[in-house]
C-alpha cells in the first residue's frame, strides 16, 4: 500500500445526513431529543423487565435483550453523529469506523433473530399454554438469546475484517452519516465481488430466515385464533401480539427498503433516510409501542409511579 493509502486510512470524512447548513441546528435538536428518548425509553425498559416480580417471563425476558439492542445500535451511530453536527466537522478516526460498522452489524441482525424468537414466544404461549413454562424454559429462552448474539458477531466480524484487510483508494469519502458496509465497499480499491457476495448471501438468508420463522409463528397462531370459541381469548391473543407485529412491520419494511431494492434504484441519499428512521427512531418507537399498547409494562410502570409517590419527601 503507498503512501497516500496510508494517509488516507488514518480517518475518513462522513457526509452527513444533510449538506444544507440551514438545516444543521433543527437537526441537532431533533435527533438530540430523539436519541435522548431512546436511551431513556430503552434503560427503562431493560430496569423495569429487570426489577418487577410481574415481568419475569419469557416475552419480557426477550424484551429485555431487544431494549438491549435497540440501546446498543442507537448508542453506535447517535452519539458520533451529534457530535458531527455540533463540532462542524464530519471525520471519524478510521479505528473508530473499524470499531463502529461490527457493533452496529452485531446489533442490527442480532434484533432481526430476537424478533424471531419473541414470535415463537407468542406462537408457545397463545397455541401451547399450558406447556409454555415447560417449553420455553430459561434454558432455552437463553439459547434462543445467545445463538443470535454469537452468530452476528461471527459475522460482523468477518464483514469488518474483510473490508479493513482491503485496499482503499485516494478517495476517503462516505456518502452517509456513519459508517456502513455498503458505502465503504466504494472507497475499495481491491475487488470488492467477494465482499459483496458475501453481504448479500447473508444479508438475503438474515432476512428471509428471520422473516419465515415470523411468518410461520403468525400463521399458526392466526389458525389458534380462529379455532376459539372466546371472544375474550381471541381479544387477548390479538393484544398479545400486537405490540410485537408493530415493531416487525415497522423494521422489516425498511430493510426491505434498503437492502432489497434494485441496484439501479439504489441512491445513497435514501439509504441515509431510511438508515435515520430504522438506527435511531426504530430504536425510540419500540420501548413506547410496547409502554402504549402492553397493560403489563403499563402496570408495571403504574406501580413504580404509586410506590415513588409513597416515599417521605
Amino acid at each position: 500500500m503507498n503512501k497516500q493509502n496510508l494517509t488516507v486510512l488514518t480517518e475518513f470524512i462522513l457526509m452527513g445526513i444533510t449538506d444544507h447548513l440551514a438545516l444543521q441546528v433543527p437537526f441537532v435538536g431533533l435527533f438530540l431529543i430523539i436519541y435522548t428518548v431512546s436511551v431513556v425509553g430503552n434503560l427503562g425498559m431493560i430496569i423495569l423487565t429487570k426489577v418487577d416480580s410481574r415481568l419475569q417471563t419469557p416475552m419480557y425476558f426477550f424484551l429485555r435483550h431487544l431494549a438491549f439492542i435497540d440501546l446498543g445500535y442507537s448508542s453506535a451511530v447517535g452519539p458520533k453523529m451529534l457530535v458531527n453536527f455540533v463540532a462542524n466537522q464530519n471525520t471519524i478516526p478510521y479505528n473508530w469506523c473499524a470499531t463502529q460498522l461490527p457493533f452496529f452489524i452485531l446489533f442490527i441482525i442480532s434484533e432481526l433473530f430476537i424478533l424471531s424468537a419473541m414470535a415463537y414466544d407468542h406462537f408457545v404461549v397463545i397455541c401451547n399454554p399450558l406447556l409454555y413454562m415447560i417449553v420455553m424454559s430459561q434454558r432455552v429462552c437463553w439459547v434462543l438469546v445467545a445463538v443470535p448474539y454469537v452468530y452476528s458477531a461471527f459475522l460482523s466480524l468477518t464483514t469488518t475484517t474483510k473490508i479493513c484487510m482491503s485496499s482503499f483508494c485516494g478517495h476517503n469519502v462516505i456518502r452517509h452519516f456513519y459508517c456502513d458496509s455498503l458505502p465503504l465497499l466504494t472507497l475499495l480499491c481491491s475487488s470488492t465481488r467477494e465482499i459483496e457476495l458475501i453481504i448479500l448471501i447473508f444479508s438475503a438468508f438474515n432476512l428471509v430466515s428471520s422473516l419465515v420463522i415470523v411468518l410461520v409463528s403468525y400463521l399458526l397462531i392466526l389458525m389458534a385464533i380462529l379455532r376459539m370459541n372466546s371472544a375474550e381469548g381471541r381479544h387477548k391473543a390479538f393484544s398479545t401480539c400486537g405490540s410485537h407485529l408493530t415493531v416487525v412491520i415497522v423494521l422489516y419494511a425498511t430493510l426491505f427498503f434498503m437492502y432489497v431494492q434494485p441496484k439501479s434504484s439504489h441512491s445513497f441519499d435514501t439509504d441515509k433516510i431510511a438508515s435515520a428512521f430504522y438506527t435511531l427512531i426504530i430504536p425510540m418507537l419500540n420501548p413506547m409501542i410496547y409502554s402504549l399498547r402492553n397493560k403489563d409494562v403499563k402496570g408495571a410502570l403504574h406501580r413504580i409511579w404509586k410506590n415513588l409517590h409513597k416515599l417521605p419527601i
